[in-house]
C-alpha cells in the first residue's frame, strides 16, 4: 500500500486557535488499484509544542488500519511541515 495523494483538502473554521480541522480525499494505491476514501483529520498543537494527528476515516478499508493510520499520519505531518495544508 502506498500513500498517492490527499486532494480536496478543505479547512474547517474552528474558534480554537491551536487545532485546525480539515477534510479531504486520500487517494491510495493497493496492489494493482486505486482507491479513494474520505477522511477528516484534526492537527492539534499541544502545550509542549508536539503536534498531535487525529484521524478519522468515513469509509471501510479493506486494509489492516494500524498501519494505515500510521503512514496517513505521517503524510499528513509532511504536508503540513511543507505548506501544504490550506491555512
Amino acid at each position: 500500500m502506498q500513500i498517492i495523494e490527499i486532494k480536496d483538502v478543505v479547512r474547517k473554521e474552528l474558534p480554537i486557535y491551536y487545532r485546525r480541522l480539515y477534510s479531504g480525499i486520500a487517494v491510495l494505491e493497493m496492489i494493482n488499484k486505486s482507491i479513494e476514501i474520505p477522511l477528516e483529520f484534526q492537527l492539534e498543537l499541544k502545550p509542549t509544542g508536539q503536534l498531535d494527528i487525529n484521524l478519522n476515516l468515513l469509509e471501510t478499508v479493506d486494509y489492516p488500519l494500524i498501519p494505515l493510520h500510521k503512514q496517513l499520519k505521517g503524510f499528513i505531518g509532511d504536508m503540513d511541515s511543507s505548506g501544504k495544508l490550506p491555512n
